[in-house]
Order: structure tokens, then sequence, then C-alpha cells
């Protein structure tokens, strides 16, 4: 198979594994959402997550201060809203309002779910080591919660250029016993 040269800046697109999320983080009564693609799993149990936020993000603060978020998961069908949620700062608006999204209260922490999203995950940061260097904060999930689907959820893979793959056929090896 004759290959061809792949720019570096869109290694990305080729790695991409979890879906695009959703993390809310709140401190004090001001709660805000950010979209976000760059995270991976670390640890089974607890479960454990490395997420990626740029400082120049009003996230990154609210995070870096509450030490609280929840990764919410969303389906194909909330697409407009995550890619608008990416483009829109939440430092002087209410993106909740703006996107008509429904803020719900957490059990664990103070950063509110996503009620639309299909899943969210209620999580603390137990490590920053390498915030300073790479903005990568560890998270623990303390609560997790899903909404039952009859098929596999549809969720959003970002591709970058605003190309998402979309996921939700499973499948399943079968190896033959020998």
């Amino acid at each position: 198979m004759k290959k061809k040269n792949f720019p570096l800046a869109k290694v990305f697109s080729l790695m991409q594994s979890g879906p695009t999320v959703m993390v809310s983080t709140a401190l004090k009564d001001k709660a805000n959402i950010m979209t976000m693609s760059w995270h991976m799993m670390m640890e089974f149990e607890p479960p454990l997550i490395g997420i990626v936020l740029s400082e120049q993000n009003f996230s990154f603060e609210l995070l870096k201060k509450s030490r609280q978020c929840v990764i919410n998961i969303p389906t194909v069908e909330l697409m407009e809203k995550v890619v608008r949620c990416g483009n829109l700062s939440g430092r002087n608006r209410d993106k909740f309002k703006a996107l008509a999204l429904t803020p719900l209260p957490a059990e664990k922490v103070s950063a509110p779910l996503i009620d639309e999203c299909y899943a969210n995950l209620e999580c603390k940061v137990v490590d920053t080591r390498f915030v300073n260097k790479y903005n990568l904060f560890v998270v623990e999930v303390l609560k997790a919660w899903i909404a039952p689907l009859k098929e596999p959820a549809k969720t959003l893979h970002h591709l970058g250029g605003g190309e998402f793959l979309v996921g939700g056929k499973t499948v399943k090896a079968r190896s033959k016993k020998k």
C-alpha cells in the first residue's frame, strides 16, 4: 500500500478514540460548559481520566479553582449545540441559556449535569502535576449516570475542521478456539 505524507497538525484526527464531550464546571454561582475532545482513560478502578483544557479557556480557570467537573457525553442529536458550545466563551454569558441546555444538580460535585447528554460523569481533580506544563488534569469519576438506550449511543468523535465520526455500532471479535 503506497502512503503519502500526512500533516503533523492533523495527527490528532487519527488518534481520537473517545467521544467529544461537554465539560461542565462551576464556581460559586457561575457555571460553564466547554466542548472537549482531548481526554484519555488512565485507570479502571477507581476510574481516572486525563483531560486537557487550554489555560485560555474560562473552564480551565473554574476547574483549577473548584477542582470539580462533570464530563457530559452527548450524542449526534446534540451535534450543533456541541459545535456552537465550542465556539462560544462562557466568561461573559450563560452557555446553558445560550444553548438551551438543562443543568441538573449533581450528587457528588458542585458542577451541573447536562440533562440532554446521555451520560454524565461527576469528577474531582486528583492530580495536577501536569497542569502547568501540559494543561493536563487527572480526574477521578465519583459518580456515573447513563440514560437507558435501546441501541448503542451515537457519539461524536472530532476529526477537526468541523467534521465528526459518529460512533454507535458495536462489533465483537470472535476468536477461534484451538
